[in-house]
């Protein structure tokens, strides 16, 4: 079923709505969830509560772009989850993940510094639609997915090193387009 056809059954309060974005997209939400919590009940819950959210916000949203709506979402909930289990510490995946970007990105640490994640959000999408379609895809199974090195090296038929130095030079690149956009790191 596309996801219009899924979108429009949240609107007419389908309960059927659920089943088919669970049966287009589920093995992908429990993936992504699975990777932050590395915990099979944990990512059930966190993809439940991602239904029970995109339930109860379709209607009033139309998201343009389902799947990527229902990620993020669902990124939340793991992330909420991880932060409430491990009191702020975190798995050393998303301390790796989160080390490589500091130099880029300086994290918010405070509800005033959250229209400057905002800020940075918008920029950072900015700076992805200005590079390549395989360097795009590359930095976001990295960043948002959370993919590892060799995953998205064998997704792409590329080196480990390749991965690796592509993510270098966006990174540096990231760097220089946030300092050009006035972002103090």
């Amino acid at each position: 079923m596309e996801d219009t056809e899924i979108i429009e059954l949240y609107w007419q309060r389908s309960q059927q709505a659920i089943t088919e974005t669970d049966d287009k997209y589920g093995r992908q939400l429990h993936a992504l969830s699975q990777k932050i919590l590395y915990n099979q009940e944990d990512s059930e819950e966190c993809v439940n509560d991602t239904y029970h959210a995109a339930w109860n916000t379709i209607p009033p949203k139309r998201p343009e772009f389902f799947f990527a709506y229902l990620a993020k979402i669902a990124r939340n909930f793991c992330f909420g989850k991880l932060d409430y289990q491990k009191a702020k510490k975190r798995d050393a995946l998303v301390v790796e993940l989160s080390t490589e970007l500091e130099n880029c990105i300086s994290a918010p640490d405070d509800y005033t510094r959250k229209l400057e994640s905002e800020e940075i959000g918008r920029i950072i999408s900015e700076f992805l639609h200005t590079q390549t379609e395989q360097m795009r895809k590359v930095f976001v199974r990295r960043y948002w997915y959370m993919d590892s090195i060799t995953d998205i090296a064998k997704a792409y038929n590329m080196s480990d090193s390749k991965v690796k130095s592509i993510l270098f030079r966006m990174r540096g690149k990231l760097r220089e387009h946030l300092e050009e956009e006035g972002i103090a790191l």
